[in-house]
Formats: C-alpha cells, sequence, structure tokens
C-alpha cells in the first residue's frame, strides 16, 4: 500500500462539533487522503472527510494495513477501535473519539475523528525518590540511563481515573503514554485501541496507580449501567456483536461482573508484563 507521505495535520477541538454529528460526517462524508502518519505500526493515513458543507479531519485505518499479531485474529483490529468507542459512549464518559467502520480508499477500515491536542496539564512525569509528591501516582521505577532510576507517575486526574476503569473493560492490551490525548474544553482522549477485548486477561497499561483502591462511586454507577447494555440481547451487546466474537462480547460482561464484585480497580497479574513497551 502506498500513500502520500505525512503533512502536518490539523484537527478539531473537542467542543467544535457534536459526538452524533461527527459519527455521521465520518460514516456518511467523502474521505480523501491527505498524508500517512509514520509512526504508526499500521497503515494509519490523515485524511479529511467531507459532506454537505461540513470537512473535518480524521485518521483512516485501513484493515489491509494490519500488521499480523500472534494473539490477535488477522485483519480485526478496526472493529475492535469501533467496538471501543461504542463501550466508551456507553459509559456517557466520551472517552475515545468518534469512530466508525467504513468504505475508504483502500478498502474497509476504521476511520476516527482527529482531534487537536491542546495544551494541558503535565500527565505523565520522572520523579526522583521513591514516593510520587501530592496529586501523582506511582507507576513504577524506569532506567534512565547509567544506571539510574526514576519513578514514573501519573496525574491523579479523574479523567485519567475514568479511562482507567474503560481500560479494564475493553481489556487494552497497550495503553501508552502517547495515547492519551486532551483535546481540550477539559475533555480527554485515549486513542489507539486496536489491542482490545480479548478473551484472555491482557491488561496492559501505564495507569496502575489505583490499582487496589475502592471504585468511585460514579464508577460503580456507570457499571452497572453497562452491565445491563451487555446482556443477551440489549442494544450495546447487538452492537458488540457485530465487531468482535461472542466470546469476547461475554468476556467483558464479566470483567464488568467482577468490577462489581470487588469494587475495585484490579491489579497486575504477575503473569506477564504490566506496563506496555515502549511505555510512551
Amino acid at each position: 500500500m502506498s500513500a502520500p507521505e505525512r503533512i502536518p495535520p490539523r484537527g478539531v477541538t473537542a467542543d467544535a462539533i457534536d459526538g452524533a454529528e461527527a459519527a455521521e460526517l465520518l460514516a456518511e462524508g467523502e474521505l480523501t487522503v491527505r498524508g500517512r502518519i509514520r509512526e504508526a505500526s499500521n497503515a494509519a493515513l490523515y485524511c479529511t472527510v467531507a459532506h454537505e458543507d461540513r470537512e473535518v479531519p480524521c485518521i483512516y485505518k485501513p484493515v489491509a494495513g494490519e500488521r499480523p499479531l500472534w494473539d490477535f485474529p488477522d485483519g480485526t483490529l478496526a472493529q475492535r477501535e469501533v467496538a471501543a468507542y461504542e463501550v466508551s459512549e456507553a459509559t456517557g464518559w466520551g472517552l475515545v473519539p468518534p469512530t466508525v467502520l467504513r468504505d475508504g480508499p483502500y478498502g474497509e477500515g476504521m476511520c476516527q475523528l482527529w482531534i487537536e491536542a491542546v495544551p494541558d496539564a503535565e500527565l505523565l512525569a520522572l520523579v526522583e525518590g521513591e514516593e510520587p509528591g501530592p496529586g501523582w501516582k506511582a507507576i513504577g521505577f524506569a532506567e534512565v540511563g547509567e544506571g539510574e532510576t526514576a519513578l514514573l507517575v501519573h496525574a491523579d486526574d479523574e479523567r485519567l481515573r475514568r479511562l482507567a476503569v474503560l481500560d479494564a473493560v475493553l481489556n487494552n492490551a497497550d495503553r501508552k503514554g502517547g495515547h492519551l490525548l486532551p483535546g481540550g474544553a477539559g475533555r480527554l482522549y485515549g486513542i489507539d485501541h486496536g489491542v482490545t477485548f480479548h478473551a484472555e486477561n491482557k491488561l496492559r497499561t501505564l495507569l496502575w496507580g489505583w490499582a487496589g483502591e475502592p471504585l468511585t462511586p460514579e464508577a460503580l454507577q456507570v457499571l452497572g449501567a453497562l452491565r445491563g447494555g451487555l446482556k443477551d440481547g440489549a442494544e450495546l451487546a447487538t452492537r458488540l456483536g457485530g465487531l468482535i466474537t461472542p466470546a469476547e462480547v461475554a468476556a467483558t460482561r464479566a470483567r464488568v461482573d467482577a468490577l462489581l464484585a470487588t469494587g475495585r480497580h484490579p491489579e497486575p497479574s504477575g503473569e506477564w508484563p504490566a506496563i506496555p513497551w515502549p511505555p510512551v
């Protein structure tokens, strides 16, 4: 697959377009490739999508450009990205940019609204010492060169905490720092959800700062509502059934049940690396 080289992208701020309107525009508009994002591990194309009097930037990841993975079925990453958006919308937290599955210049693929990142409070940091300071949660120690280590921390931020809950539901195997996108208007988005929804536990994330802590009342309420949407025949379960396997839908429901049963954020299993590499 060949595509134009990357051009400097400009997106929209989080408050510039309604989510439902954006999803319709992504699904119905004319998709034009403007450049290629060379840093992406799979084919990721910077595009614009136009319909009637609106045009917005987006990212298009064609299924044909996905690299095979040993632990995920071939040609399923785009569907998983859309499924992540569906679950995010069901929580009411809006943590994933509007995302649809559609045809494009290189065949079927995921199409997601490109959000213009804006200056935001620092979300990740390396600090000296063995304990995080006020307003920070510890992730673990990282090598910083010449045998020295520093404590990697993330912000004690309610937006990140919601994302940690969503990732536990999605079974996100790749929550890196570079996948955290401040979108303006106080919004925070998570992107790159191709390796999610596996039926086996594969949670790998930087957001371990609340591991073992009680879930917030808000999270418990959201999870309770989400459990209803995942019942057989429910609207969300039906939509997910068109994107992931029945076993993966059942595993998602089981993860929600487990979170509600413990009432706590999950902890690393110790059976595999809990933090993705590279972490950022």
